[in-house]
């Protein structure tokens, strides 16, 4: 699986290592940056990119890495067609894919280990999306807003 990652300084070891991780599993993770560690840099424009050339690439997933991981995730749920979903256990890892099919992961480097996160990592790309209706049509309502900006029908009390 094409996997794109973008983070910033403080991601920038942990990418660094799934990147590696990746490769050893047989996936084509593309680095989408930082290519170089510097303490100053901002991580939206290597989130962004990584976000778009997922939305772009359908078959591909996203993974973002931040010091915590919710800035990354608000990033890349900027871009149209990016479900991202912060990582803070395996249920979450596992969850955001089985009930939110979503196509990119954050992760918060400073929040646990390196084993963790690719634990995390590894069970975000083995689990398929469940394709329950109930799940279906809850992201269909968030597409349906994302392309429109209509709120879906609110039901009555």
């Amino acid at each position: 699986m094409r996997v794109y990652l973008g983070s910033d300084h403080a991601g920038y070891e942990l990418k660094q290592r799934i990147v590696e991780h990746l490769s050893t599993l047989g996936h084509e993770p593309v680095d989408c940056g930082p290519h170089a560690y510097d303490a100053e840099d901002d991580y939206p424009p290597f989130v962004l990119l990584a976000a778009t050339r997922t939305a772009a690439d359908p078959d591909s997933v996203g993974i973002v890495l931040g010091g915590s991981g919710n800035g990354e995730a608000i990033a890349a749920n900027k871009v149209s067609g990016i479900r991202c979903a912060l990582a803070f256990s395996d249920d979450t890892a596992r969850l955001s894919r089985e009930h939110n099919n979503a196509n990119c992961l954050s992760l918060g480097a400073r929040m646990y280990d390196e084993q963790t996160a690719l634990r995390f990592v590894e069970l975000f790309l083995a689990t398929p999306f469940s394709d329950e209706p109930r799940h279906v049509r809850r992201i269909a309502q968030l597409t349906g807003y994302e392309e429109t900006g209509e709120l879906p029908p609110v039901p009555a009390p």
